[in-house]
């Protein structure tokens, strides 16, 4: 490869950088021109933190952040003890015949489509929910939840697996020297040492599940209200920018889903923030 090839490499690989530094300002700005109206018009307090009634012009979107927080927070918990677990079978406990064919199946679910995952939600997990709790529509919280749990846990168990592979070797053999048995290795070696790993897949699979769509979507029930229990149905801030309909596109209503869209950028980029901090 001569000097002009190098060169002409270069400025590629830095225009891709530039690029790509540059789409995540594009889209803020976007998003930002497009609600600064509602910024300007001093609601934006109100906008935060009052309720969704577009008729009596109030277009608060605080019901929405509770549902988008609701059911991203439990899908996070139910996610984590199974994620975990696999992870340390994989990992740790399981035998390389298992833990490589198992690897792989969890590599392939990462890239089912999330609407694949909802319609599973509907005609699944929607009428167990509704048959278990002896009524209503089973559209809620916690079937939301259940259904992201199992869409963001592949991602955690290959980031979990991953940390818990990192563990100096020498750490293991020590153990084993000592005579201690898989398990034992995994909970008092292995997982100590890769909780730092673990912390930063924990809070990548909450950005996932904060940012998803289709799920929230499809199964929670969309109601605009502020749930009282798992088993409400509510309406993640993803959900309500897919279901604002307005024909004026100089009205508060539509430039309202651009402030939803600049609130869940804000959280993405303060998880992201703390992500490197970590690291």
């Amino acid at each position: 490869m001569n000097g002009l090839q190098e060169k002409l490499f270069e400025r590629g690989f830095f225009l891709a950088a530039v690029a790509s530094g540059a789409a995540p300002l594009l889209i803020f700005g976007f998003m930002f021109v497009l609600g600064l109206p509602l910024l300007r018009s001093g609601l934006f307090v109100d906008l935060l933190t009052g309720a969704w009634n577009p008729a009596a012009g109030a277009y608060g979107i605080f019901p929405m952040v509770v549902g988008t927080l609701a059911i991203s927070l439990l899908s996070l918990i139910l996610a984590f003890p199974m994620s975990i677990g696999c992870a340390g079978f994989a990992a740790a406990i399981g035998p390389s015949c298992l833990s490589r064919p198992f690897r792989r199946m969890v590599q392939l679910m990462t890239g089912i489509p999330t609407v694949i995952y909802g319609f599973v939600g509907i005609f699944l997990l929607v009428p167990i929910v509704r048959g278990l709790h002896g009524g209503g529509s089973g559209l809620c919280i916690f079937s939301a939840a259940l259904m992201l749990a199992v869409l963001i846990s592949p991602t955690m168990i290959l980031f979990f697996s991953d940390s818990l592979d990192r563990v100096p070797k020498s750490y293991q053999d020590a153990a084993d020297a000592l005579g201690a048995t898989p398990s034992q290795k995994l909970l008092l070696v292995m997982l100590p040492q890769a909780k730092k790993g673990i912390l930063i897949g924990l809070i990548l699979a909450f950005g996932r599940a904060v940012g998803d769509t289709m799920v929230a979507l499809m199964i929670a029930g969309n109601a605009v209200q502020i749930p009282e229990s798992v088993l409400d149905a509510a309406r993640a801030l993803t959900a309500h920018i897919a279901l604002v309909i307005a024909a004026d596109y100089e009205s508060f209503e539509f430039k309202s889903i651009f402030v939803c869209g600049l609130v869940l950028y804000l959280f993405v980029a303060l998880m992201i923030s703390g992500l490197r901090l970590l690291s």
